[in-house]
């Protein structure tokens, strides 16, 4: 019974956390006396990692891709692209509304908030959206 309970706290004993990082427990010491991780004394008094702490150090020594920072983009397949200014950012906890004016081209771009946030989208920024679509409708005008 107290395993199934503990299993849904956010503290994890030093070996959970130990394990969950893919090191040995004496190593996660080291990491807490060194500040890499925060400590925290669990219920039963034992030395403990909060759930967040382990999450925030498996995002911070996660792997690049390989190539992710060192090249150059040297070509895109996207053949649109509208040059323009941020004019309005709209935010809400997961998703991002981003609108760009390109000229007299208004360009509207769902994203997620992570990908505004990286991008450092604000109104002013310079940005370029870039359109590729199997379906794009035409309209024309009665004559």
């Amino acid at each position: 019974m107290y395993g199934l309970e503990y299993s849904f706290m956010t503290h994890l004993r030093i070996s959970e956390a130990a394990s969950y990082l893919g090191v040995s427990d004496d190593t996660l010491r080291r990491w807490i006396e060194a500040g890499r991780l925060t400590a925290v004394v669990d219920e039963g008094g034992r030395q403990a990692v909060e759930g967040a702490e382990i999450a925030r150090l498996m995002r911070a020594s996660a792997p690049q891709p390989i190539g992710a920072e060192s090249a150059p983009i040297v070509g895109r397949s996207a053949r649109n692209r509208f040059a323009g200014v941020v004019v309005r950012v709209v935010k809400d906890t997961v998703m991002a509304q981003v609108e760009i004016q390109a000229g007299p081209h208004r360009v509207v771009s769902l994203l997620s908030r992570e990908a505004v946030d990286e991008l450092g989208l604000d109104v002013g920024s310079l940005a370029i959206a870039t359109v590729k679509a199997t379906n794009v409708g035409v309209e024309v005008q009665g004559r």
